[in-house]
């Protein structure tokens, strides 16, 4: 087997070492959300607490995003995947504490150092491909990022299952403590093996120059921020506190169907390609005019969601196969963005125009996670299944300006 490994490219080593350390970092980046939520919901915090709980790690993430672009630029990204890694132990062992260390701001000050390791590594991870993959395959280029996105989400499916498993099993601080470990022997094998240019652009780039130029890419930025904020503002605190609260589903349901739910999102997303029409071989990709029709149909899905649980139409039935509907349609919108940046993304300095769009992407998250809880504590799931609605009708409609043509036809540094 290490044999095989080693008669493999250069760059599909790379490929599949930044592929190994995206993977290990989400299923423990799942675990851990899964675990805050159902530790403190047991412990009696109201969903806006259990929010704020993840506020430092959603604030951090959008300055992390854009910083961490720069940085990527600057030292290469085998050096920010590294300090993400790192940075991730380092908060797991934070959590790792007996209950009466955790406190509202010392939860909140881990969370911050989880939210800007979790960024680092996938800002360099997305980076990463547009470096690996030759110049001009977009087709080849679609399919790596489809693959590395789906699979990501796959796992970190399995790592709320695991979540929820193990605070049954091992109790939140053991959970903390073999994560850490496993997490650890991750980190030593990138820090021997991920090679040292990997991302590094040929001029230092400026810190004025931490903000895109790119219309195309401004565009997509903010259509990215609704779409992610329309996810979070059910999923993060509202599901999953509703899920037991109203049904009465135990710790372990509850990871289990969000696990099923993330994984199966992330299926689609690594066949998004074969949905969309994409050709590997010939290079035949989606432009702005697919991202506007899957935005326009993702928003649909939702209004009929929102509706079915606002009327309490088969409440079980509408949310369990409703949400895996909008998991489908959400899961393709997001795997063309996820390849419309890294096309549109310069060559040189890669990460910085990923790091801007990702900012966008953590906005949207924050304030998803803000109103999660928020929305929800006040006036129910509905409610925050109508603001889903709202925030992707706006998606749509900035999508609009997204550009018609292919995005072989645009310049690589647009």
């Amino acid at each position: 087997m290490i044999a095989k490994i080693r008669n493999l490219s250069p760059g599909l080593r790379q490929y599949l070492l930044v592929t190994f350390n995206y993977w290990n970092f989400t299923l423990t980046d799942g675990a851990l959300r899964m675990l805050v939520v159902l530790h403190f919901h047991q412990l009696g915090y109201s969903p806006l607490a259990i929010a704020s709980l993840f506020l430092f790690y959603e604030i951090f993430g959008v300055v992390t995003n854009l910083v961490g672009g720069y940085l990527g630029a600057r030292i290469g990204l085998n050096r920010t995947m590294n300090l993400g890694l790192g940075m991730q132990v380092m908060a797991l062992l934070m959590l790792a504490v007996p209950s009466a260390w955790l406190s509202v701001p010392y939860v909140m000050v881990a969370q911050a150092l989880s939210g800007i390791a979790k960024d680092l590594n996938k800002m360099s991870a997305k980076s990463a491909i547009k470096t690996l993959v030759p110049k001009g395959e977009s087709g080849a280029l679609y399919h790596w990022v489809a693959v590395l996105t789906g699979s990501k989400n796959a796992l970190k499916g399995a790592g709320f299952f695991l979540g929820g498993l193990l605070l049954v099993q091992l109790g939140f601080q053991g959970a903390m403590v073999v994560m850490a470990g496993v997490l650890l022997l991750v980190w030593l094998t990138s820090l021997n093996g991920l090679r040292q240019e990997m991302g590094r652009a040929k001029s230092k780039p400026k810190f004025s120059q931490l903000f895109s130029k790119s219309p195309s890419i401004n565009i997509l930025s903010a259509a990215r921020l609704f779409l992610f904020g329309a996810r979070d503002v059910w999923f993060v605190v509202a599901l999953p506190v509703y899920l037991g609260s109203t049904f009465g589903w135990s710790h372990t349901a509850v990871g289990g169907f969000l696990a099923l739910w993330v994984i199966g999102y992330g299926l689609v997303q690594g066949i998004a390609p074969r949905i969309t029409g994409s050709d590997r071989r010939h290079g035949s990709v989606p432009d702005g005019a697919g991202a506007l029709k899957w935005a326009a149909l993702l928003t649909g899905v939702t209004l009929v969601v929102a509706l079915g649980v606002q009327l309490q139409i088969l409440p079980q039935f509408t949310i369990v196969a409703g949400l895996m509907v909008f998991g489908s349609v959400f899961a393709v919108n997001s795997s063309l963005h996820s390849f419309l940046i890294v096309h549109y993304a310069g060559e040189d300095g890669v990460s910085m125009d990923v790091g801007f769009y990702y900012m966008a992407n953590a906005m949207g998250r924050l304030v998803g996670t803000l109103l999660s809880g928020l929305v929800f504590q006040l006036a129910g799931l509905a409610a925050c299944l109508w603001v889903s609605s709202a925030f992707l009708a706006l998606t749509t409609l900035i999508s609009l300006w997204l550009p018609k043509d292919k995005p072989d036809s645009l310049s690589q540094g647009a």
